[in-house]
């Protein structure tokens, strides 16, 4: 099923487009990294290591790291978007003139765009044009293992059925398992939403919360998840798996994870600031609460999860009044908002 090109383009050089950057050194005779820092760009290739992220992992030699956009594209068979979501489309516009034509692009980005509630496949495509070479790749693949060979999976998924098979045959390997899908909303709302209950998780393991409290609210959050992607269309199967419930479980209870992590930070009382300061990182999370909370709104959905955390960290809510509101919420029925075809047709 394996599949060889000449050269791949990776764009950004953070944790994620570092990893990807090896795992697709395997089938590419060069893989072009991408980097926004040129100091970054030369130490990564004299080192062959990222200083930043993922240190102690060691690059295969086909990868190589530039700073030059133009230099990087040229030529590039596949183009793999790996950088946050807030700075994607402006990302995109730079380099769109740049973008081979006929290359399909993987998106590796999470969220929703602030403002329009565009998901990051729209976004890619808005400034690159060709919707349907664009694909996405989510499910619980924590960088640093997915780059120690550690098993993994993930949900590829294209409106082209043609270029899902092509970028899966690329990626596919006997420790990174990849599963097609056509539910592009779907598979992205779980990439959303995920890194907000992640917060949530984070912040109740801080404040002292049990094994019980985490269940609780993972599985209330992979309803919110459900909910959202209904209103938008999405394949209500698509929540139950890899993007979903797996990068669901991945995401708030993994150590790797940022978001996680902030929201234990975050119970000590660390700003965001500080946070990313610290880490180096961009804790996607915090935007998506403003995002998904503007995205479902404006479709009438209630995500009372997303809504606290939101208030926590855009409003200025204490943790504890958050958590008191979410206790005061009288009890539905568990999977209200979502629709089955069982109930449509009763």
């Amino acid at each position: 099923m394996s599949a060889r090109v000449g050269k791949v383009a990776v764009i950004g050089s953070g944790s994620w487009g570092t990893a990807m950057a090896g795992l697709l050194a395997a089938r590419a005779g060069e893989v072009a990294l991408w980097c926004r820092d040129a100091a970054l760009a030369d130490e990564l290739n004299a080192t062959r290591r990222n200083p930043r992220h993922l240190s102690s992992y060691e690059l295969p030699a086909p990868v190589r790291a530039t700073h030059d956009a133009a230099d990087a594209l040229e030529g590039a068979e596949v183009v793999v978007l790996a950088v946050p979501s807030a700075y994607l489309r402006p990302t995109c516009a730079r380099m769109a003139s740049l973008v081979p034509p006929e290359a399909p692009v993987l998106v590796l980005s999470k969220g929703v765009e602030l403002g329009t509630h565009e998901l990051m496949l729209d976004v890619a495509a808005d400034e690159l044009g060709g919707r349907g070479r664009v694909a996405v790749l989510s499910g619980p693949n924590h960088a640093e293992e997915v780059c120690l060979g550690k098993l993994s999976a993930a949900v590829l998924a294209s409106e082209d059925p043609e270029v899902a098979l092509r970028l899966q045959r690329l990626l596919v390997s006997p420790s990174f398992r990849v599963y097609v899908s056509q539910d592009v909303t779907g598979v992205e709302v779980c990439g959303a939403v995920k890194n907000v209950v992640a917060i949530a998780c984070g912040a109740a393991v801080g404040f002292g919360a049990g094994d019980n409290t985490l269940a609780v609210i993972m599985t209330r959050g992979l309803a919110e998840i459900g909910r959202v992607a209904a209103a938008l269309g999405a394949d209500p199967l698509t929540p139950m798996g890899l993007a979903g419930m797996g990068d669901l479980v991945a995401t708030c209870t993994s150590r790797h994870s940022r978001n996680r992590t902030f929201g234990e930070a975050l119970a000590r009382g660390e700003t965001l600031e500080a946070f990313e300061a610290r880490e180096h990182v961009v804790v996607e999370g915090v935007r998506a609460a403003e995002s998904v909370l503007a995205l479902a709104r404006a479709h009438g959905v209630e995500v009372p999860i997303t809504s606290a955390v939101h208030a926590v960290l855009h409003d200025g809510v204490d943790v504890q009044e958050a958590t008191d509101m979410l206790l005061g919420r009288r009890p539905s029925e568990e999977f209200y908002g979502i629709s089955t075809q069982e109930k449509e047709s009763n």
